[in-house]
């Protein structure tokens, strides 16, 4: 085998952390993984892995040589890219994964687009709230909205959300208008618990330089971004939302915006794909297009 092929196997298998993910994300049976592992193995005559029933970890060593394959990796695909990005039209199934409301809204409606640009590119878009796992899943790259975790992967800061703070005109009516922080102790919040951690954040503006947060009174706690909308306009309490998911709810006057001078810090939005996809043509061109989607339609 290829010794740039015994590398991105043996890459993949510390990513996966399992000899079956790996192969299934790479399309080859799982023997042909454990071949290329032994193989690379006797040619470096160090063990690269400790391999137990459930699980693959790489050794002391086999961390080191991880670290070196993958700018070896880069390094080849960088080389090999450098006529083909000019010659050809990129191509290829590209797998896509995006938070629920702007994959619906945003993405979606505007992927036709995308399509006609790129014709030889067919989309597998994934909506979801939750935080997949990129190789595991054999995602090529996913939109993040928030604050990232460390992690090994690659990322491209794409733009910000801006948050606003919102509530029906019958909460409004029922509760009295906030017009200052202080006076959020008398008022209801509709909590928002994340998908993936089940917390509920708290209430938060800026105010100066500095971030503040309340934890707000509440009497319904919501898992989804549709639900935290409807309660919303149900008049259950105040929300802290992206301007862009409730502007035609605002426009329709079903939604009024309070507290104008203390919003939420904007959260950024983020486009993450693992290193040994970072020169792919397909990743590139979706990159930039959504970059500019983002940057025409969400309100920052």
């Amino acid at each position: 085998m290829d010794r740039i092929d015994l590398f991105r196997i043996f890459a993949r298998v510390v990513e996966c952390a399992n000899f079956t993910r790996a192969a299934d994300t790479l399309g080859v049976p799982r023997s042909s993984v454990s071949a290329a592992i032994r193989e690379l193995e006797e040619r470096l005559g160090a063990r690269l892995l400790h391999r137990t029933t459930r699980k693959v970890s790489p050794t002391q060593d086999g961390e080191a040589f991880y670290e070196r394959c993958q700018r070896l990796i880069a390094d080849v695909e960088e080389a090999e890219s450098l006529f083909r990005q000019n010659e050809a039209k990129p191509s290829g199934k590209l797998r896509v994964d995006a938070p629920g409301r702007i994959g619906r809204l945003i993405i979606a409606p505007a992927l036709p687009g995308f399509l006609d640009l790129y014709p030889q590119i067919d989309i597998n878009l994934g909506i979801t709230d939750r935080a997949v796992n990129l190789i595991e899943e054999s995602v090529d790259c996913v939109l993040r909205v928030g604050a990232l975790s460390d992690s090994e992967l690659i990322a491209r800061a794409i733009g910000t959300l801006t948050l606003i703070n919102v509530a029906s005109p019958a909460y409004l009516e029922r509760h009295g208008t906030p017009q200052t922080p202080e006076d959020l102790a008398r008022h209801w919040a509709v909590n928002y618990a994340s998908p993936s951690t089940g917390r509920v954040g708290p209430w938060e503006w800026i105010e100066g330089d500095d971030m503040r947060t309340l934890i707000m009174r509440g009497r319904v706690t919501v898992n989804s971004a549709e639900a935290y909308i409807a309660c919303c306009l149900s008049g259950l309490g105040l929300i802290q939302i992206p301007a862009y998911d409730v502007r035609p709810h605002l426009e329709a006057g079903e939604l009024i915006e309070v507290l104008t001078d203390y919003r939420a810090e904007p959260l950024p939005m983020t486009l993450l794909y693992p290193h040994r996809q970072h020169l792919s043509r397909r990743v590139q061109v979706f990159a930039d297009w959504l970059e500019d989607l983002l940057e025409r339609t969400i309100e920052r």
